[in-house]
C-alpha cells in the first residue's frame, strides 16, 4: 500500500535505511559475478531524485527512454507531484539532469548474471527497465517497468524476494489467471506475460496498463459498478457468518497470531462480534483486497485495475468499497483514528450498491476491520515500519469499541 503523508524532514536514518533497500535491491537484479562499482559499468541508472531520497531508478541512456521511465511510470497524485515529475522528465531529457540529479549507480561484470538476461530470454526481446523503490512495508518488492525502443511501457516485473513476497507475486499470478475471460465489463486488468522463478525468486511480467491515457471523473456510481464485476466475477453465495467458509478461514488466520497482544485482541473482539450477530446472512463474493486510489485509473471507457497480489474470492461483498474509502481518507489525513471513523459513518452507504441488508451492513465493516487488521499483523507491517503498521494506534480502539459498544 501507497500512501502520501505531510512532508517531513528527511532524517539520517531515513536516509540511511532508503539507501540499504537500495543496495537490497540492487544486489538482487544484479548478484555476484556483477557488482556495483564507481568507475566505468556496462549499465549504469540514474538514482531519481537521490540516493537518500531513492524513488526510480532509471536508465542513463538514451535520454529519451530514461525520460519516458519516468513519464510512464505512475500518474501523480496532485498538480504539486505531476509538476514535479513533469521537471524531472525536462532534466532527463535536456541532459539536465547530470546537474540536477547526480547520483548514479554503475554495475559491471558477466551480463548472464542478470535480471536483464532472464528477461530477455523469456521475452524473446531485449527491452530497458526501471526500478521502483518503494516505502518501507513488509511486502516491498522489487517492481521493474520494462520499455521498448520506442519508449513505451511493455510490461510491469515482480519479483517475490522472501517468503511473503513470493506468496504474493504467486497470488497475484494465480488471481490474473482466474480474472482473465471472467465477466468484468466495467474494468481492464492486467494480462500475464510470464511467471516463473528466476534463482530463488519468483516472477511475474504482467501487461501494462494505459495509465497514460487521458483520465476521466469517476463518479461513486460508476465505482460501484466496477467493484461488483469484481465481487460477482466468481458468482455469490449466501449464509450466516459463523458457519460459513469465510469465518473459518479468518479464524485460521486469527489464530496465527493469538501469541500476540494485539493479535489477542483482535481474537476477542472477533469472537464478541461472532457472538453477537454470527446468525446473521451474509452474502458472499470476490474482492480485489487492495483497491486503493493509487491502484487504479479512470479512463472515458473503462476503469484500470493492478496490483492484484490480495484478491480473493469468498468474503462479504462490498468489502472493496469500505477498503477505498479508508484509503482515499488514510492518503490525505494524518490523522487515521479520525479517517477510520469517518469511513465507518459512511459504511450503511457504501455497501448498498451491494444489496448487503440493512441489518448486516454493520457487521460487514466490522468484518472487515478485522480482516484488515489480521492482515497487518500476518504481515508484520509493524516490524517493517509500515506507516499504519501499529494497530493499536488506530485500528484497534475504534474496532473494540463498536464491537462493546454494541454488546448485547
Amino acid at each position: 500500500m501507497t500512501v502520501k503523508t505531510a512532508p517531513v524532514r528527511l532524517t539520517a536514518d531515513d536516509a540511511a535505511l532508503r539507501a540499504q533497500y537500495l543496495d537490497e535491491v540492487l544486489s538482487v537484479l544484479y548478484p555476484p559475478p556483477m557488482f556495483t562499482t564507481n568507475g566505468p559499468g556496462s549499465i549504469e541508472f540514474v538514482v531519481v531524485p537521490d540516493r537518500a531520497r531513492a524513488r526510480l531508478l532509471v536508465p542513463a541512456s538514451p535520454r529519451r527512454i530514461a525520460a519516458a521511465a519516468v513519464r510512464r511510470y505512475a500518474e501523480p497524485q496532485s498538480r504539486g507531484a505531476k509538476l514535479k515529475r513533469e521537471a524531472v522528465v525536462a532534466a532527463l531529457q535536456t541532459g539536465a539532469a547530470g546537474l540536477l540529479m547526480r547520483d548514479r549507480v554503475r554495475i559491471d561484470g558477466p551480463r548472464d548474471a542478470s535480471i536483464d538476461a532472464y528477461l530477455e530470454r523469456v521475452l524473446g526481446k531485449r527491452t530497458a527497465l526501471s526500478v521502483h523503490i518503494g516505502p518501507a512495508r513488509a511486502n516491498r518488492k522489487p517492481v521493474l517497468q520494462l520499455i521498448d525502443d520506442a519508449g513505451t511501457t511493455c510490461g510491469f516485473v515482480k519479483l517475490g524476494t522472501g517468503p511473503l513476497t513470493r506468496e504474493l507475486v504467486e497470488a497475484e499470478t494465480a488471481a490474473l489467471r482466474t480474472l482473465d475471460g471472467a465477466p468484468l465489463p466495467h474494468l481492464t486488468v492486467p494480462q500475464v506475460l510470464h511467471a516463473g522463478r528466476w534463482g530463488a525468486h519468483q516472477v511475474l511480467i504482467q501487461s501494462a496498463l494505459p495509465v497514460w491515457r487521458p483520465r476521466a471523473s469517476l463518479s461513486p456510481r460508476r465505482l460501484a459498478a466496477a467493484m461488483r464485476d469484481v465481487a460477482g466475477c466468481l458468482g455469490y453465495t449466501y449464509g450466516p457468518l459463523t458457519s460459513s467458509p469465510y469465518w473459518k478461514s479468518l479464524t485460521d488466520r486469527l489464530a496465527e497470531v493469538a501469541d500476540r497482544e494485539e493479535g489477542a485482541q483482535l481474537g476477542r473482539a472477533a469472537r464478541l462480534l461472532a457472538d453477537r450477530a454470527g446468525q446473521i446472512s451474509l452474502r458472499y463474493g470476490a474482492w480485489h483486497g487492495d483497491w486503493a486510489p493509487w491502484n487504479m485509473a479512470a479512463l472515458d471507457d473503462t476503469v484500470l485495475l493492478w496490483d492484484w497480489e490480495r484478491f480473493t474470492p469468498g468474503v462479504p461483498a462490498g468489502f472493496d468499497a469500505i477498503h477505498h474509502e479508508l484509503q482515499r481518507r488514510v492518503q490525505s489525513d494524518p490523522d487515521a483514528t479520525g479517517a477510520l471513523e469517518a469511513t465507518m459513518q459512511r459504511a450503511g452507504e457504501l455497501l448498498h450498491p451491494f444489496e448487503v441488508a440493512p441489518g448486516a451492513r454493520e457487521l460487514t465493516a466490522l468484518l472487515y476491520l478485522v480482516d484488515l487488521a489480521v492482515r497487518y499483523l500476518i504481515d508484520r507491517q509493524a516490524e517493517a515500519g509500515a506507516r499504519l503498521g501499529v494497530l493499536g494506534s488506530w485500528l484497534l480502539p475504534v474496532l473494540i469499541r463498536r464491537v462493546e459498544g454494541n454488546r448485547k
